[in-house]
């Protein structure tokens, strides 16, 4: 006769149910006030500004860097075109120079002296020296100074007739206006009145 295998089976206790499984642990630890919860979010935003004033300080001391290299960087600039420029000088200088030196005299000397003048004239006009033009033009007042008015009828009013002192502009910027003397028309003579034959008018 079989066995019932549930009668022949040890005592095994009862399942449990869900109210009677053991409770999880509680959290005895106390739950955080008001004051402490403040204090916190001090605490975080202090940690916050210390965080952001060190960012500023660095970023401040980046730039200031900057500037200093930007600025030994445009002098180390303006140095070697001041050198180039000199250097440009030199064969100017020897020119003089030889004509210390020489005993000559007359045409040969004159012809000396204006090499030297186109010589140093080439050097200036490749470092960006220009003539401001006044030949047979009109007066500019941005670009001439009329010394000398001329009343006169032959000529256009305010064309500059002569040119005592050439004018010169650096890379298209005034560096020095041109001194000229320039025309102008005569002022119109009033019409004269006609005779009265002293009837009222």
């Amino acid at each position: 006769m079989p066995t019932d295998p549930e009668k022949n089976a040890p005592d095994q206790p009862a399942a449990r149910n869900a109210s009677e499984l053991p409770a999880p642990a509680e959290d005895f630890t106390p739950p955080e006030t008001p004051d402490q919860a403040v204090a916190e979010a001090i605490r975080k935003l202090q940690d916050e500004k210390q965080q952001l004033a060190d960012q500023l300080l660095r970023k401040q001391a980046e730039l200031e860097n900057l500037r200093k290299r930007h600025s030994r960087e445009k002098e180390e600039f303006q140095q070697f075109s001041l050198l180039q420029a000199v250097e440009s000088l030199l064969p100017v200088l020897d020119g003089f120079e030889l004509a210390l030196r020489s005993n000559g005299s007359g045409e040969d000397y004159r012809k000396g002296v204006e090499l030297i003048y186109q010589q140093l004239f080439g050097v200036l006009r490749r470092l960006g020296l220009e003539v401001v033009e006044t030949k047979e033009g009109t007066f500019n007042p941005y670009l001439h100074e009329a010394v000398t008015m001329v009343e006169t009828n032959e000529y256009a009013d305010h064309q500059i007739l002569e040119e005592f002192q050439h004018g010169y502009l650096f890379k298209n910027r005034l560096l020095r206006p041109a001194r000229v003397k320039i025309a102008q028309r005569p002022a119109a003579e009033p019409e004269p009145s006609p005779p009265s034959d002293g009837t009222p008018q």
